[in-house]
């Protein structure tokens, strides 16, 4: 048996998905740039899926940016809103806890004179209010919060966030990587203060390589992508006609029946949890445990994203037990698997104040609408053997 536990690194494509990109790229596989019928066929797929994609969020279809995925959203997002604002500010505000294509993007923008302010988050990875109003100052041009924490899962308010942000200063543009959020809920980012929102396909059962900016209208962010002139001038390029068709297909398919998915992937979590619990020195990260004589495990789960835990097991490096599990044919992460060819000791761990012993011990378990219960149990019984043996061997 296998069990697929890293979904939040990438998702299997739903097979319809598939069958839809199979379709264009053998029967309608013209330019749709081109004037022709060949063209005029595959552009279609393109307006259907911005029009499926801009329904799910309640928001234009000309709002709508398709883009090579979540990276290349977040850098369009985050690059070209600051350039385009620059004769009004220099200042951008993030977290420590975004994942790498938010903060390498604000980084580089420091050579171009922009001041970058990381705000701190508590213990569930949840954003310091305060210090980010203190942070807003009168050269604050754009805020740049994740919906949802891509290692741990702590979910951000983002309605609330982006409405104290603007109370204080109603200019500022807000972003926000909503990658490990799309999908897992209904966002609505106009009814949500959000300017700029990032998501990216492979995470909802869509194909890799796609992805799309949502930028809200009127907002000015300068292209960064320069060439034939495809989407009204904003980011040239043929477009992926197959990947935008499988997109949009996989966000219908992911939003019907939604609420017995979500449930669904909900109660595998809850069971992982209280299987991992009945460990000895494991600790389940991020998920209130300082509220446990107040409220429930479940009710303290779904104040987190249902879809990642995150674990750390005391005395074992967490990449000794992955390769363990998947010897086993059970794979998970150790962290984010855009940081897999750069490892280093994980920044939203030690920002959330987990112990130093655990920075190197911590693995990441991830869920999709195709996990079954039967995964997670084969998952816990591989855990329960091999976590003690190799707790003996390190112990030697």
């Amino acid at each position: 048996m296998e069990a697929y536990l890293d979904n939040a690194a990438t998702t299997k494509v739903y097979e319809n998905v598939r069958n839809l990109m199979v379709e264009a790229m053998d029967v309608n596989f013209g330019n749709p740039s081109s004037m022709h019928m060949k063209g005029v066929d595959a552009e279609k797929y393109i307006k259907d899926a911005r029009e499926i994609i801009a329904s799910s969020m309640k928001v234009l279809p000309k709002e709508i940016v398709f883009t090579s995925g979540g990276t290349e959203s977040n850098n369009m997002a985050l690059i070209g809103t600051a350039l385009a604002n620059i004769r009004s500010g220099k200042h951008i505000i993030t977290t420590k806890i975004e994942h790498p294509s938010v903060h390498n993007p604000l980084i580089a923008l420091e050579d171009y004179g922009f001041r970058i302010t990381f705000v701190d988050v508590d213990s569930n990875g949840r954003v310091k209010e305060q210090e980010l109003l203190d942070a807003i100052c009168d050269d604050t041009i754009l805020v740049s919060i994740m919906y949802v924490n891509n290692e741990i899962g702590a979910k951000e308010d983002i309605p609330h966030l982006a409405k104290i942000v603007k109370e204080k200063k109603p200019d500022i543009l807000f972003h926000t990587d909503a990658i490990q959020a799309f999908g897992k809920y209904k966002i609505y980012p106009k009814k949500e203060n959000v300017d700029l929102m990032s998501v990216s396909g492979h995470k909802i059962h869509g194909p890799k390589g796609t992805g799309f900016l949502f930028v809200k209208d009127k907002v000015k962010i300068k292209s960064i992508i320069y060439g034939g002139g495809q989407q009204k001038g904003f980011r040239s390029g043929t477009e992926n006609v197959p990947g935008i068709a499988g997109l949009g297909l996989a966000v219908k398919e992911f939003y019907e029946g939604y609420d017995e998915k979500i449930a669904h992937i909900y109660a595998l979590k809850k069971h992982l949890i209280e299987g991992l619990q009945n460990m000895e020195d494991v600790q389940v990260n991020a998920i209130f445990e300082e509220k446990k004589d107040e409220l429930s495990l479940e009710e303290r789960i779904h104040m987190t994203a249902p879809h990642v835990v995150s674990a750390s097991f005391a005395g074992i490096r967490a990449e000794v037990l992955l390769h363990a599990l998947e010897d086993k044919g059970v794979y998970v992460s150790s962290g984010s698997a855009c940081a897999s060819n750069h490892p280093a000791l994980s920044g939203t761990l030690q920002a959330i104040g987990l112990d130093k012993s655990l920075l190197d011990s911590t693995l990441r378990f991830s869920f999709s609408t195709h996990t079954t219960m039967e995964e997670v149990d084969y998952a816990l019984e591989a855990l329960r053997q091999i976590v003690p043996l190799l707790r003996r061997y390190t112990r030697k």
